[in-house]
């Protein structure tokens, strides 16, 4: 009789924990691109470009290369949402190129998006 209570009380266990540490819900991956001229004024309606390619060889896999492209609001941001590139248990999600395009004004940067949080990076055009 012990040994019964003492499986049902394992199994209970086992079970609170599976549903309350298994079922972790997935928090937003979002990189913020701040587009700025010489003056540190915000670029409004930039084009934001983002870009990144696998290091891993292609031969006989699929194409894993990420390109996005987003216009600067009104404070100058460009916002991407990765959420459906990150899965839950991956270490990272990516470095990805910046490149932002003004009119005749330019500029590029870097940016490395982290997990479940919010990247921000600054790209100054001229």
């Amino acid at each position: 009789m012990k040994e019964k209570n003492i499986l049902r009380f394992g199994a209970l266990l086992f079970l609170i924990l599976f549903v309350g540490f298994g079922c972790r819900k997935k928090q937003d991956t979002i990189a913020i691109i701040h587009v700025r001229d010489i003056t540190n004024d915000v670029v409004v309606n930039a084009e934001v470009e983002i870009t990144a390619e696998s290091t891993i060889g292609t031969q006989g896999q699929v194409d894993t290369s990420i390109r996005r492209v987003a216009y600067s609001d009104n404070n100058g941001d460009a916002t991407f949402n990765f959420n459906d590139v990150y899965q839950l248990g991956q270490a990272g999600v990516g470095i990805f190129n910046i490149k932002a395009i003004k009119g005749q004004q330019d500029g590029i940067g870097i940016i490395k998006v982290e997990q479940e949080t919010t990247s921000e990076e600054t790209v100054f055009v001229q």
